[in-house]
């Protein structure tokens, strides 16, 4: 069908609340959402975590298979991914990457994972048989590799479109003749990062222990499906916080003691520096410096501004705790500028907004070295991966 991988792929299933996810497969019954957010598809107020959400999404990709319809390789391919938006580019190796190697360490995490979340995903593979969300990886370049995917990319395109986001997705086949030298190409990389889809690549190291044949040999449910990037190609932007009150402080009051504990100056709405906050208070930015960690307590993480942010501001001025479940403070992705957080704020949304300074790759990829673990919401990748382009079959 002519323009169907545009109609079918569909923003990660995360990203987006039911009632977005609805808005945006309204109309289009071949949007993945309705596989991946099938919520969406029963009455209004349904559990997305019902038994019955797991059954129409399973019914829903039965259904897709005939209508778009997907096509089953015969052979195990490997694939490029390219993602273009705003002037930047990026080219991933889209493949089955090995469980084994994620369970002994040799794919590398980051952050911890919420059971429910985990739960959820699980479920949703077993449902399915299928991978149908994309773990994103990094990786430390080699110039073998990055010649490997040139090559592949200079071929036809089995999909190629923009999205409605104004992001551009381009798919190759790696030819068969050159599959064999990107899979090598990859043996001299001593670890893969996960940089985005952390409950994903748990789900998938789950549902594998449920699905039993009785076979040594590799079979499907022993990999989880994903697109790796060089680390000189990602792109983090930042994660921002948003308070919704001062905890009885005046705004003046609250000012006063972050004076105290931080150099403070009129600024403008993006931090120029690591080390640097931006914080919108009373309708006016201010720049706050935040001062470096005392002691090696707590590793490469314990220096993050978000870390730094959370334990001289958030915690002690505004008494945030746990910041997964404080109902009290909430985060605004990179993509949406610090503009979005003086609209909270001016709106009376929030109390006060905080817009960060990025985290790095190396940051990202030198906590996970270390085995440590960044703090919730520290990175916001973009261009995000599409649902429904690629799907792997478990089971």
């Amino acid at each position: 069908m002519p323009d169907a991988a545009r109609r079918v792929a569909a923003v990660p299933y995360d990203v987006v609340t039911t009632d977005e996810a609805r808005e945006l497969a309204a109309g289009e019954p071949l949007s993945f959402l309705r596989v991946s957010r099938a919520e969406i598809d029963l009455p209004p107020g349904t559990d997305p975590y019902a038994e019955a959400v797991y059954t129409r999404a399973a019914d829903n990709l039965r259904s897709l298979r005939q209508a778009a319809p997907l096509v089953t390789e015969a052979d195990a391919l490997l694939y490029c991914y390219r993602l273009q938006a705003d002037g930047h580019e990026q080219v991933g190796v889209a493949a089955c990457y090995s469980l084994d190697e994620y369970d002994g360490g040799a794919i590398k995490k980051h952050e911890h994972t919420r059971p429910k979340k985990e739960d959820d995903r699980t479920r949703h593979m077993l449902a399915l048989r299928a991978q149908t969300g994309l773990v994103f990886l990094t990786y430390r370049a080699t110039s073998t590799i990055d010649e490997a995917v040139d090559r592949a990319c200079a071929g036809d395109a089995l999909f190629d479109f923009e999205a409605s986001d104004g992001v551009r997705h381009t798919v190759w086949a790696v030819p068969p003749g050159d599959v064999r030298a990107l899979a090598t190409a990859f043996e001299v990389v001593p670890a893969l990062y996960i940089a985005d889809g952390h409950h994903r690549a748990a789900s998938a190291a789950r549902a594998r222990t449920t699905i039993t044949r009785g076979s040594e040999a590799i079979q499907a449910e022993d990999t989880f499906v994903a697109v790796a990037f060089s680390h000189r190609q990602v792109r983090i932007l930042p994660y921002h916080r948003v308070v919704r009150d001062l905890q009885g402080q005046t705004a003046e009051a609250f000012l006063d003691r972050v004076r105290a504990v931080f150099p403070v100056q009129a600024g403008g709405p993006a931090p120029t520096r690591a080390g640097e906050v931006s914080m919108y208070l009373g309708g006016a930015w201010h720049r706050v410096a935040l001062a470096e960690p005392e002691g090696a307590s707590g590793g490469r993480a314990a220096g993050l501004d978000v870390s730094r942010l959370h334990s001289a501001i958030l915690e002690p001025l505004l008494g945030i705790g746990d910041v997964r479940q404080d109902p009290r403070i909430d985060f605004v992705g990179g993509a949406r500028g610090a503009a979005a957080l003086a609209d909270r704020v001016d709106r009376g949304e929030a109390a006060v907004a905080f817009s960060m300074f990025p985290v790095t790759v190396d940051d990202l990829m030198g906590i996970a070295d270390e085995g440590g673990i960044m703090p919730p919401k520290s990175t916001w990748f973009e261009p995000k991966l599409r649902d429904g382009l690629l799907i792997h079959p478990i089971g």
